[in-house]
């Protein structure tokens, strides 16, 4: 079976966020279960140098773009034994950054259109094209009404992954004969609503449709969750599943992280008090061994549950001997919120703006809990890390959080959960959480159940090729 994995960021040339850690892991695990895997991906000017110096050029070629013709080249690489194609066109990706251009619909038309044209030029002819999220939506539509009949492309299945239904690649009809350029009478495919819907695109025309959790995958059928692409999933949902991300347990791994202070394991975690001291110093808080230390690692915006944090955060710092470190960037108002607290309560909360990929992963080591109350949350990735370092996450139940976090109040779980977007049942839950802190048999029980949690890919890699298997017989 050959899998061509189509996407707009992968590790560890380019990423931005959850998708860039998918498509850098879950290939690897496809080939390790003798699944033949590749991966392309556009060719970004901001891939560091080193990774660039490594990759060979194959060929190039020229990609419809509507009514003209751009010049696509194809360069190769080869990462943990996946083979990585990389398409360039310095006009479309010679850039800052990935997305946010005015033009990103036309730079995404053109990519969409290369990975199958690339197809006729490279040894490696796909059984499935696996797509995702909106900048690979137009794959699927491409090939089923263009390509599908054509020698050298018969037989491909497509499967479309929606990471995140909130982006979708929604813009006027009138990109359609400029940039999109399907066939006429294929308009209405990509037509929703009055505007052009990518991601609606592949709902209609790829053979499946996956999401990055079950729970998410029921979830997006209700118009709470849907922004607005209820209606068409509930038609198609025949095809809809979910299917549970995981994690690169090497690149997060307590035993051998070169980014941490000090190494551990779920057999021996002394250490992990040594990482919070040091953690406490680097971040200017108080080195309080018996005080809690909550961590926070997202995305400064709504759907992370930051209104709930900013509704309670003061009343949980005056009442409760707590110290919580802040990373992240996002919307000014929440960024302000922090800066606020931090000024004001300098021996409890610290705050860095941005991401910072090493100091994450201190966190997650030296922090005591982990705090995800999202409003929304397809899968997550960052509570399965938590768990790996041990650091005890406190989730609202929803999407991924609710698929792999489970309270502890039954002595079995491996975190602590609240079910309503409230702010007091929030902070319950923290305080349920602290309360847990201070019975340290117990909690050093939980934090080596938390360790012990499997969220490798090996399970999520098998439910894919069971899926493209069932696909391939059809």
């Amino acid at each position: 079976m050959k899998v061509l994995y189509a996407a707009s960021e992968a590790l560890p040339f380019m990423a931005s966020g959850g998708l860039g850690d998918v498509a850098g892991s879950l290939p690897q695990a496809l080939r390790k279960r003798l699944i033949g895997a590749r991966v392309v991906m556009p060719m970004y000017d901001t891939i560091k140098q080193e990774l660039k110096d490594k990759m060979t050029f194959v060929t190039s070629f020229t990609v419809p773009v509507a009514w003209r013709r751009q010049y696509c080249g194809v360069f190769e690489a080869k990462h943990n034994g996946v083979i990585y194609y990389l398409l360039d066109n310095q006009y479309y990706f010679k850039r800052d950054g990935i997305y946010g251009y005015y033009d990103d619909a036309e730079r995404f038309a053109f990519f969409s259109r290369a990975v199958l044209e690339m197809i006729q030029y490279i040894d490696f002819k796909p059984d499935i094209i696996h797509c995702n999220d909106w900048q690979t939506a137009l794959v699927p539509v491409y090939y089923s009404t263009m390509y599908a009949n054509s020698p050298g492309y018969e037989n491909i299945k497509t499967v479309f992954t929606i990471h995140n239904i909130q982006y979708q690649g929604i813009y006027g009809m009138e990109i359609v004969p400029e940039v999109v350029g399907t066939p006429p009478q294929a308009a209405n495919i990509i037509e929703y609503d009055g505007d052009v819907n990518f991601m609606k695109g592949a709902i209609e025309t790829a053979n499946r449709i996956t999401t990055v959790s079950p729970s998410y995958a029921s979830e997006i059928l209700d118009p709470w969750y849907s922004h607005g692409l209820d209606t068409i999933l509930n038609e198609r949902r025949w095809k809809l599943s979910g299917i549970l991300n995981g994690i690169d347990v090497e690149l997060y791994n307590p035993e051998t992280d070169p980014d941490i202070f000090c190494h551990y394991s779920s057999d021996d975690f002394k250490n992990k008090a040594e990482n919070k001291k040091k953690l406490q110093e680097l971040a200017g808080l108080p080195q309080k061994a018996d005080t809690p230390l909550i961590g926070i690692v997202s995305r400064l915006v709504s759907h992370k549950g930051l209104d709930l944090i900013k509704a309670v955060l003061e009343e949980l710092i005056q009442t409760t001997d707590v110290q919580i470190i802040v990373l992240g960037s996002g919307d000014w108002q929440y960024e302000d919120f922090f800066k606020q607290m931090a000024g004001r309560y300098p021996e409890q909360l610290s705050l860095t703006l941005g991401f910072v990929p090493s100091l994450s992963k201190k966190i997650y080591a030296g922090s005591d809990m982990f705090l995800m109350p999202s409003k929304s949350e397809p899968c997550g990735l960052s509570q399965m890390i938590a768990l790996r370092y041990g650091s005890v996450p406190i989730v609202r139940e929803t999407g991924g959080l609710r698929d792999s976090i489970r309270d502890s109040g039954d002595n079995e779980g491996n975190g602590f959960t609240f079910a309503n977007y409230n702010a007091h049942e929030m902070l319950h839950t923290i305080r349920r959480a602290i309360e847990g802190y201070q019975n340290k048999e117990g909690w050093s029980i939980l934090v080596k159940r938390a360790m012990e949690c499997d969220y490798s890919w090996g399970k999520s890699a098998n439910e894919y090729i069971k899926l493209y298997k069932a696909l391939l017989k059809e």
